[in-house]
């Protein structure tokens, strides 16, 4: 069976999409260009970078803020989610009764939950942290629930046979079988926390020196100052690729060798 060398994988993956991109920011410069648009409605892309550029003092300070935030909340969610998804499947009972608000809490719009929990908590960083932690947790409650569930009859029956303790089904077992659901959970919810963060910063309205990528936002909306809105997003589209890249490195160093899903990748 033939399998496509490593450098044609990293051609298709990475070269084919950068070309992509660059044929999309040259329509996009070109457009603009052309019929003369006004920044404040469409700014370029090289008035963007620019942009960037000049007023990174400024965005780097609040990226950093919105960083910290997506971080922090990130890592509550993945013990948290870990921490329930160990109850779950200890107690199907205790399954049954709480899994419903997990899904509860993932259909609820942040933007009707976070005012409340900006109201209820005093210290503003931490009322943003707790909403992007609620937008994040549930990836991580289903894919390691279902990982922890989704294990071989076979070798259940085998650990069962062995007199194996629950614990021991749980260590050796059930754990290395949740792995890939794990870091696919990771994946998502690395993304939902940087959402989630941004959305609470949006609710907050904070500002001043602590504040986020949202608060510049509206500031260059309501300035009519769009290359910095851009540059923002810009910014904010950036720290999302970065974290899904992180959380794919961390899934094939932590699978390679032993799991077929990354094996079969490497071949």
């Amino acid at each position: 069976m033939y399998k496509p060398s490593t450098s044609l994988s990293l051609i298709q993956s990475t070269l084919i999409p950068l070309i992509l991109g660059l044929v999309l920011l040259s329509f996009w410069q070109g457009f603009v260009d052309y019929f003369k648009v006004e920044p404040y409605i469409l700014p370029s892309p090289i008035l963007v970078l620019k942009t960037l550029y000049a007023d990174w003092r400024l965005l780097g300070s609040s990226l950093k803020v919105t960083l910290e935030i997506t971080i922090l909340s990130f890592a509550f969610a993945t013990i948290l989610g870990v921490l329930i998804s160990f109850i779950f499947i200890q107690s199907k009972t205790l399954e049954r009764a709480l899994f419903p608000y997990a899904v509860l809490l993932q259909v609820t719009p942040i933007v009707a939950v976070a005012p409340l929990i900006i109201i209820w908590v005093k210290d503003t960083t931490l009322s943003l942290i707790l909403c992007a932690t609620l937008v994040a947790l549930f990836p991580i409650i289903s894919n390691t629930t279902l990982g922890l569930k989704s294990v071989d009859p076979d070798l259940m029956s085998f650990f069962k046979l062995h007199k194996a303790t629950r614990l021991q089904i749980l260590l050796r077992l059930r754990i290395p079988s949740s792995l890939p659901y794990f870091f696919g959970g990771l994946r998502i919810s690395s993304g939902l926390a940087l959402i989630g963060a941004v959305v609470a910063e949006f609710v907050a309205g904070t500002g001043g020196s602590g504040s986020g990528l949202a608060y510049q936002i509206l500031q260059a909306g309501f300035q009519l100052n769009i290359p910095r809105m851009f540059a923002a997003l810009l910014l904010i589209s950036f720290a999302g690729i970065a974290l899904f890249a992180s959380m794919t490195w961390v899934t094939r160093l932590s699978l390679r060798g032993w799991h077929s899903s990354e094996i079969s990748q490497e071949g």
